[in-house]
């Protein structure tokens, strides 16, 4: 029977509870217990599958197909432990469920209301699995105090008292503000949130309390004293240069240990720390800095891309360079030539989005690219891009574009290299799609197979001709069109196992040069970098005579 550990914020957003909860995690690992985190939004989209990146950030898909937080995205960088459906969960899905089992007549006539029938669904939620792993992480999204977040913490509330004295604690995060002016930090903010939690029946057993200056003992001690916890459940949590230092940082602060003495495990095992050292060790001992361009469509919020800033990152690592990811709108060279900004980096990378707008710059930036020998990768929409260059530049098919965008190519004709999928192959059943169907939930989602030309770039970088990989679309490149761009260098190197959809291609004859039509930065980890990463900063590196 697992234990559970929530963790809850207070004061303001954006403390960081996804990375504490992370941290935590990879904490618990390394003392040898297993781990399952999980995130309950409580805001009432279903998921954030149609939420645009600048509203949420980026959309964290599971190997099972589940659109999700990319708070998931940490949770599995830290622990490697695959996220699932069942691990994410928010008000909308929560609502949803409860009216659907009222409309199919499962509660016998009764009123529905928050208390019970929205609680129970919670606390229903929270046991999924809970015999399968020793700790049981759960993140509450939002801050104490939030009205829509009231009913998630009436259920935890509810889910502590019903269980064994000693099963549950709770974590909470909040922000300790310095006052330049009189030069001192306000313990005050941490005092009303606890505050908060307590007037809702929830209390505290870890503070975790961010700053941007050492918390002085004194300052700790009347935390504690004023929010009724134990001092040395007190833990500063300060900025770091690299969210990868947060094992290493938490434990320091004793946070593992404050976690695990609040349950009564004294003594614990000794922690195991060896992989975040050697982490923190690449990182920090980089021989070398490469530049790679990202041109994309939501590059004024990073955390849009975040999977892809850091498995970069771990690219990186993997060969001991530092990486430095430059953010370019592609709407840039919709009117400009693009080798006026490319020209000075080592590799180029175009990523996924979805809409018209930008598009024709990921297109030239994929020309550029090709045409100079740069390493390029495109991914999801970035693969659809190079294909439709390579289709107008390579193979001469002039008005080549894609149904997503529905546009005349100039006066040319509009050929759709690039077509809505209304057809795929999901485990032993098929999966059918219109056009017009509900936006949400309705992509081809989760891990597909896909299988690899023997002698192919990609084979080589994979060590096999067999792969897994998450989609997140509702596109695919035309195979109609196959024999007339590999006659013209474009080689459809990786395909699903029916033959029938394209999952990888790349450019016979270029130093690297490859789409893929998967998100491969979803599976990348710093201790287990994606070997489509490293390789692509190897190539990176050699552009850059770093090699």
């Amino acid at each position: 029977m697992a234990r559970y550990i929530f963790i809850t914020g207070g004061v303001v957003s954006s403390l960081g509870k996804g990375l504490a909860s992370a941290a935590l995690g990879a904490l618990l690992q390394a003392r040898g217990y297993t781990v399952r985190l999980r995130k309950l939004d409580p805001y009432l989209n279903v998921d954030p599958g149609t939420m645009s990146p600048f509203e949420h950030g980026e959309v964290f898909v599971t190997d099972d197909g589940a659109e999700t937080d990319l708070d998931l995205g940490h949770y599995e960088r830290f622990t490697g432990v695959s996220a699932r459906m069942t691990d994410s969960i928010s008000s909308g899905r929560i609502y949803s469920n409860v009216l659907e089992n009222e409309r199919r007549g499962d509660y016998l006539g009764k009123t529905i209301q928050v208390i019970p029938h929205v609680t129970n669904e919670i606390k229903d939620f929270l046991r999924i699995g809970e015999d399968e792993v020793d700790f049981m992480l759960c993140e509450i999204g939002g801050t104490v105090g939030d009205i829509e977040g009231l009913p998630f913490f009436e259920a935890i509330r509810q889910f502590i008292h019903e269980r064994p004295r000693g099963e549950c604690i709770l974590m909470h995060l909040t922000l300790l503000p310095y006052l330049a002016a009189s030069g001192e930090l306000k313990t005050k903010p941490t005092q009303h949130s606890v505050k908060e939690l307590q007037s809702i029946g929830l209390k505290p057993d870890v503070l975790v309390c961010r700053s941007e200056h050492p918390i002085p003992e004194r300052e700790r001690e009347k935390i504690a004293l004023f929010c009724n916890v134990r001092p040395d459940a007190v833990i500063p949590a300060y900025d770091l240069k690299s969210i990868y230092g947060a094992p290493l940082a938490y434990h320091e602060a004793g946070l593992d240990t404050a976690v695990l003495n609040a349950f009564g495990i004294d003594p614990a095992p000794r922690p195991k720390l060896e992989r975040w050292m050697d982490v923190m060790d690449r990182l920090t001992h980089a021989e070398g800095e490469v530049r790679v361009a990202v041109v994309g469509k939501y590059t004024q919020l990073e955390d849009a891309y975040k999977s892809i800033a850091e498995a970069l990152t771990h690219g990186g690592m993997a060969n001991r360079v530092r990486v430095k990811a430059e953010w370019i709108d592609s709407a840039l060279f919709e009117k400009e030539d693009p080798a006026a900004y490319l020209e000075s980096y080592d590799a180029i990378l175009v990523p996924g989005g979805f809409g018209e707008r930008g598009t024709e710059g990921k297109i030239k930036a994929a020309k550029f690219a090709r045409e100079k020998g740069v390493p390029y990768l495109g991914i999801c929409l970035g693969m659809q891009m190079a294909v439709i260059e390579s289709a107008r530049h390579m193979a001469g098919i002039e008005g080549a574009g894609s149904e997503e965008f529905d546009h005349e190519a100039g006066e040319k004709r509009f050929i759709p290299v690039v077509y809505h999928l209304k057809e795929w192959v999901q485990g032993n059943h098929k999966v059918r799609r219109k056009a017009d169907d509900d936006k949400g939930g309705t992509m081809r989602l989760g891990a597909y197979t896909a299988t690899l030309t023997e002698g192919s770039k990609v084979a080589q970088i994979y060590g096999g001709t067999v792969i897994e990989e998450r989609h997140r679309h509702r596109y695919e490149v035309d195979t109609r069109y196959r024999e007339e761009l590999e006659k013209s260098g474009l080689v459809f190197s990786g395909m699903s196992p029916d033959g029938k959809l394209p999952e990888i291609v790349e450019v016979k004859d270029h130093p690297w040069f490859i789409g893929v039509q998967f998100h491969p930065e979803l599976k990348s980890k710093p201790f287990a970098p994606h070997p489509l990463f490293a390789d692509f900063i190897r190539a990176a590196m050699a552009n850059g005579r770093l090699v």
